[in-house]
């Protein structure tokens, strides 16, 4: 293994491929606007930070679409998906306009859609918000959460995967 450098013309792109080795879980992260209209997208930045106080983080580009409405937001809720899921998880990657169509949800705080048949869910008071280079970090308080035992979603080397049963 030889260590790189950011210098050349290619540095970000191998700087990606080189965190693309770290697997991850898949989330869909939730809100909604102040007249109800609901709002989500695909992450793989989420991570515990603390159990006491319950504190998860994430990030969200700053250049993203959904920016604005989510630094606004009182609460939003992290969908870790299933492994079944990897459709819902393009959906929300994706350029669509409503991205809820035809989906089941339920509610949790102030609103928020969760997404059912995930593997946990997390539903968050907005608390703080950090620039990160080009990224906006989320600290988000946890005030309610639940499981199922279901196999999790993976994302590794630019592809989705499952857990080796």
């Amino acid at each position: 293994m030889s260590q790189q450098t950011f210098s050349g013309e290619d540095a970000a792109r191998r700087f990606r491929d080189a965190l693309g080795m770290f697997a991850t879980g898949i989330t869909v992260v939730t809100t909604r606007t102040p007249d109800g209209v609901p709002l989500g997208l695909t992450a793989n930045s989420f991570n515990s930070v603390s159990l006491d106080p319950p504190l998860v983080v994430w990030s969200l580009a700053r250049d993203a679409s959904l920016r604005l409405p989510f630094e606004g937001c009182e609460y939003y809720a992290i969908n870790v998906l299933a492994a079944d899921q990897e459709a819902l998880s393009n959906r929300f990657a994706s350029r669509v306009d409503d991205r809820f169509a035809g989906l089941e949800v339920e509610r949790g705080e102030g609103g928020v859609p969760l997404l059912t048949g995930c593997c946990a869910r997390f539903v968050c008071r907005n608390t703080v918000r950090h620039p990160g280079g080009d990224h906006i970090v989320f600290i988000g308080e946890v005030v309610s959460f639940d499981r199922e035992e279901r196999p999790p979603l993976i994302y590794h080397g630019g592809v989705y995967r499952r857990l080796a049963g």
